[in-house]
């Protein structure tokens, strides 16, 4: 019931009038839209291209033309199937021993993607996918030689299943090839999903509700799959989606699909789910009440508080591909805390997003380069980070009152408007008053998987100097232009407005390069970021500088090899003058001349690097530890070496030696995971730098420690323990969570801080927080 068919140009890139997302109507929010739009203006009239962005400009449209060019040369060819529908829903309990599944669509060509790329799989498997006016309906026969060795070693919703024999289904309700929800289950019947922000980065912090069960039997294990369309965006009248569904055993470190592309399942690669039609959503609302009770002990004062905190989240799809959100009283008391990180840089550091409102369609307003990357590195200039919002510059949580948001889809544009009323605080550097904050983005798609848009911003959540900011970006993607590779660049300008500064608030730049995971890839980035750029709704940690980078690689696979299923080489070069001066700042290179990876999934690689820097000025690190400004040459090695995560006990380790402004830096670095059953984790790392400058010495720890306990697939207790001796502190993080069904939660959390002089000894409690929340989501 499958075959391949080149699906015509207005299947792949437009999806439709009517698919837009998530807003949030408060007479706050309004005010702070409406101010939004008059501030965000005067930084649009004063945005103007210089030289270099126009060269830039003409980059993007030479490489549209080739795009075009090439298009106008090949057929895209799809794998296609068609859908059934369903007379009658299935009843789910994991077994596919209903009569309606004999109804359905049956997937079985299915091919391995690793090791061998489109190489025969050595197990067979069977998926099998309906739909009715409400749900999308997916079942899958897994076929095992070895039923006695499927690992099913995770029991906690939400948690990663990979290192567990998995399924996997990939949805693209617009078929435009970049977005796409990603949705894995084990056969625990734990449920793991994510968002496709762009074609081949998964969001996997973004929580959907849908339903699964699965079932271990003497053949294998069968699973069944249901997800409600009042989960998804979709354009009622596209009857063609982006589908593709996978599998992996990981004993055998094989991967299988049906649709694939350079050994990965992601939109750009999907096949198409033909058929749909008659969709509804009902409708359209959720509301989402919750309360929260905690008690707070600082010891220090002796003070005690307790408080109630009811809020209240309202999604309204106007269509079903237009939602909006509403909230009130926003509660975020049951967010896992961050890792903690030592930081030995002169520069800031990045911590992901991780509370549920703002990860909710979060794709739509990311911006610039397609291959950012969760180091620092690849954020500093981001225009858009939402942990601006509601946290202070010391860390600590501010109340939003209210706000807006809409997200979502219109045939080409994709489109994202962000509101919120955050309540003034006692900041670092005074009192920072309440304050609307705006953010707006707009995108279209472009050639076959292309984009180009604009974002606006307004507000300074962390000061009451008024800030805004406007830029515009293009992204180029072609998986055609290079046989088994793509070809990926972006070309993005944007500048801010502070009211205290005039000149100089600038930041653009370009890349192109190819991705292959197997062979040749590379790429070559170029990007200006002036002295005054500052957005304040989004993540700086360095400004004025002129940087150039090239980084590339090879991959080879040999075949036959008894223990040896990859081996990888790796080159960074980067150089960095200050633009304000022209003269240099930074110039490296790193270079990882070997990585081993064996057929059990360990792996081991050798790195060297050297970086001459020029410090204009001196910066604090670790214990008021002052680093004089001067020119610096510094180089080093490292060694790492990490056994496959699949392992019942897998360790890893490292060791570094680099030159550190004018001394020494050893780095020891080293984890335990430990799983020995499905309702058992733990995992023990440890982080040792030993400093040795020519005036001073001074050695930093980091221990984290985190323990799961799975009673169930429902009741689960996971606990995080962070020391380090910078702060001198132990924190635990405790959560209970009962998760009867997905869409209702309750949490019992316990938050408690120490003071300790050395590692888990001699600690005194600081502050304590104990807090219960309940949530359960209504669909109407």
């Amino acid at each position: 019931m499958y075959s391949f068919r080149s699906i015509p140009r207005a299947d792949r890139v437009t999806a439709g009038w009517g698919e837009m997302g998530n807003f949030m109507f408060t007479p706050f929010a309004v005010v702070g839209l409406a101010n939004g739009f008059a501030r965000v203006e005067r930084t649009v009239r004063m945005m103007s291209l210089g030289n270099k962005v126009r060269s830039g400009v003409a980059f993007a449209v030479l490489l549209a033309m080739s795009s075009i060019a090439t298009v106008a040369q090949e057929t895209l060819t799809r794998k296609v199937t068609d859908i059934v529908r369903a007379s009658a829903p299935p009843v789910l309990d994991g077994r596919l021993d209903e009569q309606v599944w004999a109804e359905a669509t049956v997937i079985t060509d299915l091919h391995q993607y690793e090791p061998v790329d489109h190489g025969e799989p050595s197990e067979a498997s069977i998926f099998y996918v309906l739909y009715d006016d409400d749900n999308l309906y997916v079942g899958a026969r897994l076929l095992d030689s070895e039923p006695s060795l499927i690992a099913a070693r995770q029991m906690v919703q939400g948690q990663t299943v990979e290192v567990d024999d998995r399924i996997e289904v990939v949805l693209d309700p617009f078929n435009n090839m970049r977005t796409g929800y990603r949705f894995q289950l084990n056969p625990n019947g734990v449920r793991r999903d994510g968002l496709f922000d762009r074609a081949t980065n998964v969001n996997e912090d973004w929580d959907g509700i849908w339903h699964a069960e699965a079932v271990i039997d003497e053949q294998g294990w069968t699973a069944e799959i249901v997800i409600p369309f009042k989960t998804l965006n979709f354009n009622p009248n596209n009857p063609n989606w982006g589908f593709a569904v996978a599998r992996a055993i990981p004993r055998k470190k094989e991967c299988i699909a049906w649709s694939s592309f350079d050994r990965a399942v992601n939109p750009s690669s999907a096949g198409i789910l033909s058929g749909f039609s008659g969709l509804r959503q009902g409708r359209g609302l959720d509301i989402i009440p919750s309360v929260s009770l905690a008690s707070n002990h600082d010891f220090a004062t002796e003070d005690q508080a307790t408080r109630t905190d009811p809020s209240v989240d309202v999604f309204y799809n106007f269509t079903p591909s237009l939602t909006g959100v509403l909230t009130f009283n926003t509660d975020f008391s049951a967010t896992e805390v961050d890792d903690r990180q030592v930081n030995l840089t002169r520069f800031s550091t990045f911590f992901p997003e991780k509370r549920d409102f703002f990860l909710q369609d979060v794709d739509i307003f990311s911006f610039g380069p397609a291959n950012r990357r969760p180091d620092n590195m690849g954020t500093n200039g981001m225009p858009f980070f939402s942990r601006r919002i509601g946290l202070s510059d010391a860390g600590q949580a501010v109340d939003i009152n209210s706000g807006a948001k809409l997200t979502g889809r219109i045939g080409r544009l994709n489109v994202g408007v962000l509101g919120v009323n955050q309540d003034g605080f006692a900041g670092r550097r005074g009192y920072v008053e309440e304050n609307d904050l705006f953010v707006g983005r707009v995108s279209a798609n472009i050639l076959e998987e292309s984009t180009v848009g604009m974002i606006v911003t307004s507000g300074n959540p962390r000061s009451n100097i008024d800030n805004s900011l406007a830029g515009a970006d293009f992204r180029y993607r072609n998986r055609r232009l290079l046989p088994g590779r793509t070809t990926e660049g972006a070309v993005y300008f944007q500048r801010s407005d502070s009211a205290d500064l005039d000149a100089d608030q600038s930041n653009w730049g370009a890349q192109i390069g190819v991705n292959a995971s197997e062979g040749f890839q590379g790429r070559v980035e170029y990007e200006v970021m002036q002295p005054n750029f500052n957005p304040a709704l989004g993540f700086l940690y360095r400004q004025d500088y002129e940087r150039t980078r090239f980084w590339g690689g090879y991959s080879h696979r040999p075949q036959g090899h008894p223990w040896m299923r990859r081996l990888v080489t790796f080159i960074s070069l980067e150089h960095h003058d200050t633009y304000s001066t022209g003269e240099l700042e930074t110039a490296s290179y790193w270079w990882r001349p070997i990585h081993i990876e064996t057929h059990r999934g360990d792996q081991f690689s050798l790195s060297v690097q050297d970086t001459h820097e020029v410090l204009a000025e001196p910066f604090t690190v670790a214990r008021g530890t002052v680093i004089p400004a001067g020119e610096y040459e510094e180089s080093g090695y490292e060694l790492e070496a990490e056994w496959a995560r699949e392992r019942v006990l897998a360790p890893s380790m490292a060791i570094a030696k680099i030159g550190y402004y004018g001394g020494e830096q050893l780095t020891l670095t080293g984890s335990f995971d430990w799983r020995p059953s499905s309702r058992w984790y733990a995992r023990v790392s440890y982080q040792y730098n030993d400093v040795v400058l020519p005036d001073s010495h001074f050695v930093t720890r980091l221990i984290q420690v985190r323990a799961n306990l799975a009673f169930n697939v429902k009741w689960s207790w996971v606990n995080l323990i962070q020391y380090d001796n910078l702060s001198e502190s132990v924190g635990i993080n405790s959560r209970l969570r009962w998760n009867p069904r997905a869409g209702e939660d309750l949490y019992v959390v316990w938050n408690h801080d120490f003071d300790a002089l050395a590692a888990f000894s001699d600690m005194h409690s600081r502050q304590s927080e104990f807090a219960v929340k309940y949530s359960r989501t209504f669909r109407f």
